[in-house]
This record gives structure tokens, sequence and C-alpha cells, in this order.
């Protein structure tokens, strides 16, 4: 078993991999600012673990913090999830994503050299595809970014790449997730976005939860099974252990490897509406908008490699992502306090 610092670990996606590492008998240090996340997060971890994570309040941009960590700590490998998220926000405030997201994970592989921990798996994103020239994606697929956010995914996976041609030592497990959704089952843990949502099921909860009107659907008229956008939606916890299986791989192995996590399967915007409304028992209003520049037709994995390499595959479909949320949804109407 490993001692593992996780960044972000108390983030949607980060905490749920913690609770998957502690599950699993991994020892876990969880860095967070807590700039989008609350510290309740922690005795939630607790409560369906039996298990409380050491924890640091830092940012990645305070080198000193970070250096402290690892004095602190023997550590094995590192899962970084730390970052700013929103697409749009990249697009308004370049700078402060390039400054966060790569500065600031800079700092943290300078700190892993120093400390000799050579491990570490990289939230990355499927948004470094761009818009892909065919369907399903695979890893060996042109990479292109459409927004400051996805070139900062992007820039993170050549920086690590870099750093592992310069010395053979290390192992980097760049995972390009495609949509994660749902929520633990225990209604513990989910995603709670500040302000409005910017991704389609969390605005879909406070749609049916009486905290938004309506749902926007931005375009009807792609070349898809009934003409809304399809995507990959993966469910947070199958997400969440296919880190656990790059972990694993990682420690026994050196070398850069690339991997697509989604279920390999499109779901329209109107399917996920429809499955969300089984959920929650109730029709849920939408409307038509005109479609958003930048958005694509038509996006979901080839996961056989995922499947190969590392052993995982996604076990969730999508009823049971919308009845995770909506228990979530039901169970925290004010978010995690």
């Amino acid at each position: 078993m490993a001692n593992v610092l996780v960044t972000g670990g108390t983030g949607y996606i980060g905490s749920h991999t913690v609770v998957e590492l502690l599950q699993a008998g991994h020892e876990v240090v969880i860095m967070d600012n807590l700039y989008n996340s609350s510290i309740a997060v922690l005795d939630r971890i607790e409560e369906i673990t039996g298990k409380k994570p050491k924890f640091y309040q830092t940012d990645l941009l305070d080198q000193e913090g970070l250096k402290k960590i690892f004095e602190e700590n023997k550590l094995d490998a590192v899962i970084h999830f730390a970052g700013y998220k929103a697409v749009g926000e990249s697009v308004e405030k370049p700078l402060l994503y390039y400054e966060n997201n790569i500065q600031g994970s800079i700092n943290l592989y300078q700190a892993m050299a120093d400390a000799n921990v050579k491990k570490i798996v990289f939230s990355s994103s499927a948004t470094v595809y761009g818009d892909p020239a065919s369907v399903p994606i695979r890893e060996d697929f042109p990479v292109h970014t459409t927004n400051p956010y996805g070139s900062t995914k992007l820039m993170n996976e050549m920086i690590l790449e870099d750093i592992a041609h310069a010395d053979p030592e290390w192992s980097v497990l760049l995972l390009r997730y495609f949509n994660p959704i749902g929520a633990h089952q225990s209604g513990l843990l989910g995603e709670v976005p500040n302000g409005i949502p910017n991704n389609l099921v969390p605005y879909i909860a406070r749609v049916a939860n009486g905290q938004l009107e309506y749902l926007r659907v931005w375009g009807n008229d792609y070349d898809t099974v009934d003409g809304t956008g399809v995507r990959d939606y993966i469910h947070v916890v199958d997400l969440a252990k296919g880190h656990i299986c790059a972990l694993d791989y990682a420690l026994k192995h050196t070398g850069v490897e690339k991997v697509n996590l989604g279920t390999g399967n499109g779901y329209s915007v109107l399917q996920v509406l429809h499955a969300y409304e089984n959920a929650c028992g109730k029709e849920l209003p939408y409307q038509i908008m005109d479609r958003r520049p930048g958005d694509i037709a038509t996006c979901y994995a080839d996961t056989t490699k995922a499947k190969e390499l590392l052993g995982w595959e996604a076990q969730y479909n999508i009823e049971d992502m919308c009845n995770d949320s909506w228990n979530f949804t039901v169970k925290n109407p004010d978010g995690i306090k």
C-alpha cells in the first residue's frame, strides 16, 4: 500500500477518489485551498470510510507550504486534481488559469522532484482532443484545444512527458476524463458547484429541486439521435476507481501512459434529462436555445486501453448516475456544509 498526496482532495472528483484510496488500504494526505470545496468534506469522508485523512489547507502557488508537506510526510505518489476548471471563465480570465493551473503544477512537480517522489496520476481531460474528426476517440488521436482551460490540461501533459523523458525513473499516468456525473451512493459526497452550474447534470438537479426554472438545451439540430449534443457521461465513483487502478499501475511501472476514462457510450442531452426525470419522478421543463459556439455534436471514448492496461472499465449506467445525483441533491439541498 502507498502513501499518496491528493491535491484538490476535497473537491468533487478528489473526494470520491480519496474514499476509494482509503477503502483500498492506502494512506492519504489531502492538500486543498478550499477555493471550490468545503472543509466539511473531511468529516463526510470519515463517515464513509471510518478514517480521516491528514489535511493541509495549502495553495499550489505557496512553494513553502508545498515543501512542508513533502518534508513532513513520506510520500510514494501524487494524484493531482487541483486546478481551476470552468471553461467559460478560462476564456474570460486566461492569465488566472495559466498562473494557477500551470505555475501551481510546476511548483508541485518541483517539490516532487526535490523529495524524490516520481510517481504521479494527473487529472487531464477529453478537452485535449478538441473537435475530433471521428468517434470513438482513441488516445492516439491528434490533440488540439479550443479554450485556455483545455490548454492548461494539455500543457501539463507536455510538461510531465518532458520530465519523464529527462528522468526515466518517473511514472506518469495522464487520465483523460470524459464527463463525470453522479454522486457517492451514501448521499454524503457529490458535486456542489459555485453559483449557476456550468455542467449539465448539476444544472438539471437544480431544476429538479426548484432552484432553477428550466433547463436550457443548447441546440437541437445536431446530427445525433435526437438533435441534441451527445457526450460520454461517467459515474464519478467509476472514475475514482479508475484512479486506484492507475495508481497501482504507476507504482509498478515507469514511463508515460495516456488513458481515456469514459464508458464508451454517448448519451444525448435529452436522454440524460429523461433519465433524471425517472430518478426524481417528475417531468422537468426545458427550452431549446441556439447552439453555443465551440460545442461539438458528439464526443465519446474508446475505452479499450483502460481495460487492457489498467484492468478497469465503468460499471454504472446513466440511470445509476442520475439516481445517485438526485439522492445527493435531496439530502444536501444547500450543498456540503
